[in-house]
């Protein structure tokens, strides 16, 4: 397909924040109100969490489309479910349509909406606006600073193997650890083989109503949630003191 700028609608792909409806920024909630359609991620059954995000900001009379996919690590991504969408999507662009697409934190930041850019973004207009991500989020919730000075931010994604992540823990100042769900117990018992669970900060679902920030030795493994994280600083509390003095 030729790229016909002129008569396209323009795909916006919206960073929305991690979840408080407060921390999306002035330029999507402007996107997101103008757009003709409304596009989110949805799982297969039941409601979208990047909807009940911006649902406080939704003027109504917008086209909306649920992208539904499978969530299971096995079958994600979706690359049907990505295909029909960037087909279904194209069709108001190509109608002179602008599309909002919403993405939980920032769209390339591991967001799904990179999916859909590679599949659209030769052939129509597009325009990424950046989100408020889980990482700056969760630390400020923790109150914990992520790194300062020359510190090194690492951030892992807890489905790797425990021997990379062990390597990449002991070669950074600080970490991030992300996609926890039934990682969790693997994780936990990783930084107490480390000697790093009493330098870890725990939280899930930050910003959220639902957000739980306990002290590691007080989660259970089983029941940590995808949406949760788990902060490390090699200097543990030394590095809070440090803006102390």
């Amino acid at each position: 397909m030729e790229r016909n700028e002129r008569m396209s609608g323009t795909l916006y792909g919206l960073g929305i924040g991690p979840g408080d409806p407060e921390l999306i920024t002035l330029k999507a909630l402007r996107i997101l109100q103008a757009a003709d359609v409304v596009a989110y991620p949805a799982p297969e059954a039941g409601d979208s969490l990047a909807r009940r995000i911006v649902a406080p900001h939704l003027k109504g009379g917008q086209t909306e489309i649920a992208i539904r996919m499978p969530l299971t690590v096995a079958r994600f991504p979706a690359q049907a479910v990505y295909e029909q969408a960037a087909e279904d999507l194209a069709a108001h662009l190509a109608a002179g349509r602008s599309i909002a697409v919403l993405c939980e934190g920032d769209p390339f930041l591991y967001g799904s909406f990179m999916y859909l850019f590679g599949r659209l973004a030769e052939d129509f207009p597009v325009e990424v606006v950046p989100g408020v991500s889980s990482l700056t989020a969760c630390a400020a919730a923790l109150k914990h600073p992520l790194v300062s000075r020359n510190d090194v931010l690492t951030v892992i994604p807890a489905p790797l193997d425990d021997e990379t992540i062990g390597a990449k823990l002991l070669h950074t100042d600080a970490a991030a650890i992300i996609k926890l769900g039934r990682h969790g117990p693997r994780i936990v018992a990783l930084l107490k083989e480390l000697g790093l669970a009493g330098n870890a900060h725990y939280i899930e679902r930050a910003t959220m109503p639902e957000q739980r920030i306990l002290p590691l030795a007080e989660v259970d493994p089983a029941s940590i949630p995808y949406f949760a994280m788990i902060l490390v600083h090699r200097r543990g509390e030394q590095h809070f003191m440090e803006f102390q003095s």
